[in-house]
């Protein structure tokens, strides 16, 4: 296990996490996929978050994160998900007419920490399910 460190901590938070469109639309596709690639990755580099591994499918998103201590989960996901959804709809106007309104990823998100699973096995998952 591989601890990462701040000014005054060393710390291994992880964090499987996945959310999923609104009304689980499968529109996550073409170059919508490659630009919210995009702004989750600008966002968690902003806050400090290492992604270790992440999928996206067309309906929904897989995440698992390392997180340092000083911000709390949902201060993360709020982060990822508003900005995300924020910048998709200016640029995608088409969805807000189309499909949601003001909402572009569904309420709330699944998480779990690593330490009921091993990494190794959430690893695993995530490479079962890239293949779908």
């Amino acid at each position: 296990m591989r601890y990462s460190s701040s000014a005054h901590t060393r710390f291994y938070h992880r964090f499987h996490v996945v959310w999923v469109t609104k009304y689980r639309y499968a529109v996550l596709q073409g170059p919508m996929r490659e630009r919210l690639r995009q702004i989750i990755r600008q966002t968690c580099d902003e806050l400090g978050v290492h992604i270790v591994r992440g999928v996206l499918a067309r309906d929904h998103v897989h995440m698992f994160l390392s997180i340092p201590p000083k911000p709390s989960l949902s201060d993360v996901m709020q982060r990822i998900k508003g900005r995300s959804s924020r910048r998709i709809q200016m640029e995608y106007p088409e969805l807000r007419k189309r499909y949601w309104g003001r909402r572009f990823w569904a309420r709330g998100y699944f998480s779990t920490t690593s330490g009921n699973v091993t990494d190794d096995i959430i690893m695993q998952y995530l490479e079962l399910h890239s293949a779908k």
